[in-house]
């Protein structure tokens, strides 16, 4: 059982496309939505495996690799050295320490007439995060933005360009300065980017908060859609039966997800080698949480997510949000050094 769960913030670095196979309607490969909201999401095995991935990528060493398989549960199709697979033997059958949820949209960015582009999100994503929070050690101490028929703005928004209006895509709003806006928007912030840094001030200066049925619309038909196709190289045309078209999250999508820490799922002579810090004499489940903790803070500040990897999609930065001050490796995976 989970005995912790922290938020984990995914900022998409390029267009990210996590499909949901093929579909009848007018595009052919869309990407993954809940079906109660239609709003976007990223499957929480879909996430787990592309952290995976990073994780064998990034740490090579023996004792590194025992741990991947305590974190995230053994796997028989992973390449390992003989030292790793002697180590767990025929006792492979045992659940990862690790586990994450389906990662939900927080922020969609919009083009806007000034300020090149807003992010924008709605009460009913905020409340499902503020409640997500509630699970985790993390919260904020701001109110849930009061957005009805009137989108709000924070007090310092660029946006405005006459009379209290925004023009987001082809569609002009008549907002209202709201305090919990600005509340919200400085501490997300404050969690996805380097303090000082144009992101940072670009996001508590330039975020939306629609109502639910304008945020479902702009989600729904504001999402990348492209064209592609094979070429033959006979003839020089559209091989046929090549020509599809394919859906994407736009670049600068906000996500999050929560991770969750267990205890580890093994017995205890597998464990003890391999993590020796967890011990007091005899087994202490307090410091493996810990200690599973402290090995997930080892991932690569950006992995990539979804399909068309050879293409450079998919690329996602990640910030492990804490109630405490960030370690520096938490630090340096903020958004700061886009600049």
């Amino acid at each position: 059982m989970f005995r912790e769960a922290t938020p984990l913030l995914l900022i998409c670095e390029t267009p990210l496309h996590a499909g949901s196979g093929d579909d009848l309607g007018v595009v052919d490969l869309p990407i993954q939505r809940e079906r109660h909201t239609s709003f976007p999401k990223i499957e929480g095995s879909s996430l787990k495996g592309s952290l995976r991935e990073a994780f064998e990528n990034k740490l090579t060493e023996t004792e590194e690799r025992k741990k991947i398989h305590l974190a995230f549960g053994y796997d028989d199709k992973t390449p390992e050295d003989k030292a790793v697979k002697d180590h767990f033997g025929e006792d492979k059958q045992f659940q990862g320490a690790l586990g994450f949820t389906d990662a939900r949209l927080l922020l969609f960015p919009v083009k806007s007439m000034k300020g090149v582009f807003a992010w924008i999100t709605c009460k009913r994503v905020i409340e499902q995060f503020r409640k997500d929070l509630e699970l985790s050690d993390c919260n904020w101490n701001g109110g849930v933005p009061k957005a009805n028929t009137v989108p709000n703005v924070p007090n310092k928004c660029e946006l405005l360009f006459s009379e209290n209006k925004v023009v987001l895509e082809e569609y002009t709003f008549k907002v209202t300065i709201d305090d919990d806006t600005t509340k919200l928007a400085q501490w997300l912030a404050d969690k996805l980017f380097e303090p000082g840094s144009y992101w940072h001030g670009h996001l508590s200066k330039n975020l939306v908060v629609l109502s639910d049925d304008d945020f479902t619309d702009f989600v729904n038909l504001s999402t990348e859609v492209i064209t592609r196709t094979k070429i033959n190289n006979e003839t020089g045309t559209v091989q046929d039966g090549a020509l599809f078209t394919e859906e994407y999250l736009p670049s600068e999508s906000v996500l999050y997800s929560l991770a969750l820490f267990s205890p580890l799922f093994h017995t205890d002579d597998k464990i003890k080698p391999i993590m020796p810090e967890t011990w007091d004499g005899v087994r202490n489940q307090g410091k493996e949480v810990e200690a599973v903790k402290e090995f997930f803070k080892k991932r690569p500040p950006v992995v990539q997510i979804g399909g068309n990897a050879t293409l450079g999609k998919g690329l996602v930065r990640t910030k492990l949000v804490t109630s405490v001050v960030e370690t520096s490796q938490d630090a340096a995976s903020s958004g700061g050094d886009k600049e």
